[in-house]
């Protein structure tokens, strides 16, 4: 599906009826990255997913930030009249989620932080940004692809699954080097989301893969730990892109918590 936006298209999948509930993508993702969430859900649940702009079949945005995506994530909702929804990211979808929460809180009904963080990128981290953007308009989408998959996907995943390894590959070359670099900016001028996990007060579920090395589970037993009567699952034999390499795990501990909320 497609919706226009201001003067900029984006792109979604919207399946079954029920409880909204909205999942954005990590980088340099697309919409089909929840493809087993969406599968799992719609048969009763609202199961929404969306290109972000710049990336899967979205128009480019203006401008690349964090806040930027959160605000345009209000106006989808506004356009597909949703007037609130469980909002659930992954990687830089979780920082735009807790952006959401930040300037949309109202919007939201329960929150799913998957394989992400609430702080800042470290100055290491601001380096391999900027690596990245290097290597981007050097060598392009393949190169990126080829370097950041060995710690986008858990090692038993790796050894194992040699299909899903494939198509998290293909997912990661489609992405423009336009989109790679704005992305990466974005990511790397985010604020400290941190001193906000005090202010959440609806329900919260964070799941991360305990062989995820980009967003370890260190950072997600922060979180839980900042998130008044949040609840913490780890998935064992995945890694940064969980829902994908144990969709059933992953999904079970989903469907618990929404039935919950």
């Amino acid at each position: 599906m497609q919706i226009e936006l201001g003067t900029r298209r984006l792109s979604y999948d919207d399946a079954g009826e029920g409880d909204p509930v909205v999942f954005v993508h990590g980088f340099p993702h697309h919409r089909k990255l929840w493809a087993p969430q969406l599968r799992a859900l719609s048969g009763q649940y609202r199961a929404i997913a969306l290109d972000l702009p710049g990336f899967g079949e979205s128009d480019m945005p203006e401008r690349f930030t964090i806040e930027t995506w959160a605000d345009g994530l209000a106006r989808f909702l506004d356009a597909i009249e949703i007037q609130r929804a469980v909002i659930a990211g992954l990687s830089m979808g979780g920082y735009i989620t807790l952006a959401f929460w930040r300037l949309h809180r109202d919007r939201v009904t329960a929150l799913v932080l998957a394989d992400t963080r609430a702080g800042a990128d470290t100055e290491e981290g601001k380096q391999k940004r900027r690596e990245t953007i290097e290597l981007a308009r050097r060598e392009g989408p393949t190169a990126v692809a080829r370097a950041m998959l060995p710690g986008m996907v858990g090692k038993s995943t790796r050894e194992r699954e040699p299909s899903v390894v494939a198509t998290m590959r293909a997912m990661l070359e489609s992405a423009s080097v336009d989109s790679i670099v704005g992305a990466s900016e974005a990511m790397m001028n985010r604020p400290d989301a941190t001193a906000s996990l005090a202010t959440i007060d609806v329900p919260t579920l964070i799941i991360v893969g305990d062989e995820d090395v980009l967003t370890p589970p260190k950072e997600s037993r922060a979180m839980h730990t900042a998130i008044a009567d949040s609840r913490l699952e780890i998935i064992p034999g995945a890694g940064h892109v969980s829902n994908v390499e144990r969709p059933a795990a992953f999904n079970q501990v989903l469907s618990e918590f929404l039935g919950g909320v």
